[in-house]
């Protein structure tokens, strides 16, 4: 093979992807050694403490090692990739002569796996949840993956066309199992080689409960029937699934957990938390809701509660400018905001999120509407981008969709209140002198006493349950 000049090969290093982050971990490759790659084109996915972000190669070539397998924490600066790029681009070796990064080489080569399809449907399933909005399925499909040439482990190969035949599907090929990081994790956890795991789930992906099966001790195999008997023996009920094999399961604190988890320590032990409560009777607010989802200014918009919460929140803001404030413990100054950059907690596989919509003081309601729905869908499919989630003034948390009546919030750091919105649902409530089943929910406003007393917070708070009983204050006090 022909020796390649270094003046050919481009190193491509971890770039800082948000504000100051010093590290982020290699989720997934979408190139191999060997493949050709053009500017601008997606060669990783990494995910930072604030978001998960795909990077793209700034050059044209052949991509000659990958530095690091999936699921390494490299720091801002290392080269993660190597390129061949101009005249030495057709020296770079052969993909089938590059060990794959990620596995160390076995004594034995193995054939070379045949090519995995050209396209594969993304599974249906449990999709990110946008804190309010529940679970959909997302739109977006799988990248296609690439078959992997390792050199494979005889013995664990023997022992997964064993097990594929047991379970009647066959040997087990050599493609690169499908699996999401939750589950790649769990397998790394318990000292699972997911290309031994025979998937379940739709379009060959392998779920947790196959990785747990695969753990579990297989069932003592029964004694042969005796040749004369003229009636096979009725088949034994399978034995249950064991999860004793790993009592403990150790997940590494990283990335958007590791983020959330120190923010959130940093903000209880500073800001000192107030949450004052408020029950309220929403069924007007319900009914106008249903009124705008036939109204054509919201065609092809979502609508909902949440949109006429935050609507009313940002007017209780605009009455009561001073809530929108943060905290300079340097300057020892208030920082009163003359904007909204809303945020919107939204729950993910990865950990908590919350982007914010900037500017959302300015926004009509239909506007509203469509910046909400573009937050829903970019959470739902992982592309939050680390600017979404970074100057955010207030938060709204709906708790509701979880079917909780309220909850004491933690302040977003940096921020002075947040509201949580608990389920809205029939309860007895005197109305115009007669007990009836009303619409009834429990708004809950935790905010930094520093700078928050309890008469604004009060009154913050008071003027958000007004405007949800009776929503045409949005257009008197607005």
């Amino acid at each position: 093979m022909t020796t390649m000049t270094e003046s050919a090969v481009r190193e491509f290093k971890m770039p800082d992807v948000g504000e100051g982050l010093t590290e982020a971990e290699i989720l997934k490759w979408y190139v191999q050694p060997g493949d050709t790659v053009t500017d601008g084109q997606i060669v990783c996915e990494v995910e930072t403490a604030k978001a998960a972000v795909e990077l793209p190669i700034p050059y044209d070539g052949v991509v000659r090692e990958l530095h690091f397998p999936e699921g390494t924490t490299v720091d801002v600066g290392t080269s993660i990739i190597a390129v061949a790029v101009g005249g030495g681009a057709a020296d770079a070796p052969a993909r089938e002569a590059a060990p794959e990064p990620a596995q160390a080489p076995a004594p034995a080569p193995a054939a070379t796996a045949p090519a995995a399809p050209a396209e594969e449907k993304k599974p249906e399933g449990r999709q990110p949840v946008l804190v309010g909005y529940g679970v959909a399925t997302s739109s977006t499909r799988r990248r296609p993956r690439k078959a992997q040439d390792a050199p494979a482990d005889p013995a664990r190969q023997a022992a997964a066309a064993v097990q594929a035949e047991m379970n009647g599907h066959g040997p087990v090929t050599r493609e690169r199992p499908l699996a999401k990081p939750p589950v790649r994790k769990l397998a790394k956890d318990l000292g699972v080689d997911l290309t031994t795991v025979v998937p379940s789930g739709p379009d060959g992906v392998i779920t947790r409960e196959d990785v747990h099966a695969a753990v579990a001790p297989a069932p003592a195999p029964e004694a042969a029937p005796a040749a004369e008997a003229p009636t096979p023996a009725p088949a034994a009920p399978a034995a249950p699934v064991s999860y004793d094999t790993a009592r403990e399961t150790r997940v590494p604190v990283k990335g958007v957990r590791k983020a959330t988890a120190a923010a959130m320590v940093g903000s209880a032990f500073t800001a000192p938390h107030v949450t004052e409560f408020v029950t309220v009777d929403v069924t007007r607010t319900m009914k106008l809701v249903e009124e705008l989802k036939q109204d054509k200014e919201f065609a092809g918009l979502r609508v909902n509660p949440l949109l006429l919460i935050a609507k009313a929140l940002l007017v209780a803001i605009k009455r009561n400018p001073d809530i929108n404030a943060s905290w300079d413990e340097a300057a020892q100054e208030i920082v009163v905001k003359h904007y909204v950059n809303l945020g919107i907690a939204a729950a993910t596989p990865r950990g908590l999120i919350v982007p914010n919509i900037k500017d959302a003081h300015a926004k009509t309601l239909p506007q509203l509407a469509e910046s909400l729905g573009e937050l829903v869908s970019t959470a739902r499919e992982g592309k939050t981008s680390p600017a979404a989630m970074q100057g955010g003034t207030v938060t709204i948390t709906n708790v509701g969709v979880f079917g909780v009546d309220t909850g004491t919030p933690i302040l977003n750091p940096g921020e002075s209140a947040i509201l949580a919105v608990g389920a809205i649902k029939a309860q007895p409530w005197v109305h115009k002198g007669k007990v009836k089943p009303r619409q009834v929910t429990t708004l809950a406003l935790s905010f930094d006493h520093r700078l928050v007393d309890g008469e604004l917070g009060s009154k913050v708070l008071a003027d958000v349950a007004a405007i949800l009983e009776q929503p045409k204050r949005l257009l008197t006090w607005a």
